[in-house]
């Protein structure tokens, strides 16, 4: 029987895996542009690649999550001091 939805502990444990590879996607971009041998800089882009595959399928899986909130219509307002 395939479940529909996840448990409210996998949908955190999922968001948590969701912002990891973000953030790990993030740094091996910035780091490609501080890397001049050719060697690392191949591996750091594949781990680039491999990321946004891996965060397109989270983001698949994310979409069964119980806690969804509609995105609003426009974009809030920013701070300025």
């Amino acid at each position: 029987m395939p479940i529909s939805s996840l448990a409210l502990h996998e949908s955190m444990e999922l968001h948590e895996a969701l912002n990891f590879k973000t953030l790990c996607l993030a740094k091996s971009k910035l780091m490609q542009g501080l890397v001049f041998d050719r060697d690392l800089k191949a591996l750091l882009q594949k781990d680039v690649e491999q990321s946004i595959q891996a965060i397109a399928e989270l983001q698949a899986l994310y979409a069964k999550a119980p806690f969804q909130a509609a995105m609003p219509a426009s974009r809030p307002d920013p701070i300025i001091n």
